[in-house]
Formats: C-alpha cells, sequence, structure tokens
C-alpha cells in the first residue's frame, strides 16, 4: 500500500496494490501492522456500511471527546466525494477541510483521526461505503456541522443545490462559530 500524510497533519490517503487479471482482482484492504507503521497505533472496533443515492450528501458529522472516532473510510461501490474537517483547536489547520474522491475504481482509502468532523456526498447513482472507527456510535456525544458553512467553504461539487438530499439533522446542523467542540491540537 501507498500511504500518503495530506497537508493536514493526521490525515492520510491510502492506496492499495490491487493485482488484476482475467479473473477479476486482489487486494489487502487492511493491514493492521503496515498501517500502524505509517500512521501509528489504532485499535478499530466497529466497522460500518452505508448505501446511498445520487445526491445524497451525509455529513458533516463528528462525536466530542472521550467517544470522538478515527476512521478509515473507502467506497466499495460507486463514487463519492468524501470530505474531512480539522476540528482541533490550536491547529494551524483548524476549519480547513480535505476533500478526496473515494470509489470502487480507483479504491482509494482516507484515514481521518480524531478531531475532525467527516461527511460525503454521492457521485454516483448509488455508493456503498465502508468504514472502520476506534470508538462505537454513542448517541450523547454526536454533534455536526452545516455541510454548506461558508467559513469552511468547501466545494461539495453539486451542480443542483435542489437535487440535494440532506436528513433534517444535517440541514439544521449548526454553522462552526456555534459548534461544540472539545478537540485540542
Amino acid at each position: 500500500m501507498i500511504y500518503t500524510e495530506t497537508e493536514i497533519a493526521g490525515a492520510w490517503i491510502i492506496e492499495p496494490k490491487v493485482f488484476k487479471d482475467a479473473r477479476g482482482y486482489f487486494m489487502e484492504a487492511w493491514k493492521k501492522e503496515e498501517f500502524e507503521k505509517h500512521i501509528g497505533p489504532v485499535n478499530f472496533v466497529q466497522d460500518n456500511e452505508s448505501c446511498s443515492s445520487k445526491g445524497v450528501l451525509r455529513g458533516l458529522h463528528y462525536q466530542l471527546g472521550p467517544m470522538a472516532q478515527a476512521k478509515l473510510v473507502r467506497v466499495i461501490e460507486g463514487c463519492v466525494l468524501d470530505v474531512a474537517v480539522d476540528l482541533r483547536q490550536g491547529s494551524p489547520t483548524f476549519g480547513k477541510y480535505l476533500a478526496v474522491e473515494l470509489s470502487a475504481e480507483n479504491k482509494r482509502q482516507f484515514y481521518i483521526p480524531q478531531g475532525f468532523a467527516h461527511g460525503f456526498h454521492v457521485l454516483s447513482e448509488t455508493a456503498v461505503f465502508t468504514y472502520k472507527v476506534d470508538n462505537p456510535y454513542s448517541p450523547t456525544h454526536e454533534r455536526g456541522l452545516r455541510f454548506d458553512d461558508p467559513a469552511i467553504g468547501i466545494d461539495w461539487q453539486i451542480s443542483d443545490p435542489a437535487l440535494v438530499n440532506l436528513s433534517d439533522k444535517d440541514r439544521n446542523a449548526p454553522l462552526l462559530k456555534d459548534a461544540e467542540i472539545n478537540f485540542v491540537y
């Protein structure tokens, strides 16, 4: 696998070696020893999967400490624009975002450490999105940010805002300036 740290410290893009032949392909999607050699120790405790249709935008979500979640995300069917926003107070990149296209075709993975909000926008007709987390879901610690906060300025690759499919929770999430955050860089 190829591990590339992004311009925001702690966030990584991981590209697996894919072996293709007439039968199909094979790849290692996760290898603890190799991951920890490049990124550091992690204890993933849960795998999640969602299926969404074109135009669905999920996020931006995060959990407050002590239930903050690091995530290793990938797409196994379709294509999404995956976004992470740095919420670590004191970070030189606080409020900045990374956007990575993840698809079944490119097989790219995105590691998002604790202290980030996360979301994705489905670019294909459908997308199956899977991710590992290092803390289980905790409704009492769950928080969110507005996907269209002008202070963050995410380009979600949305051609027609009327076609974006959001949950009420995501549509009514607070702006960054009003969000509850307890992450320290």
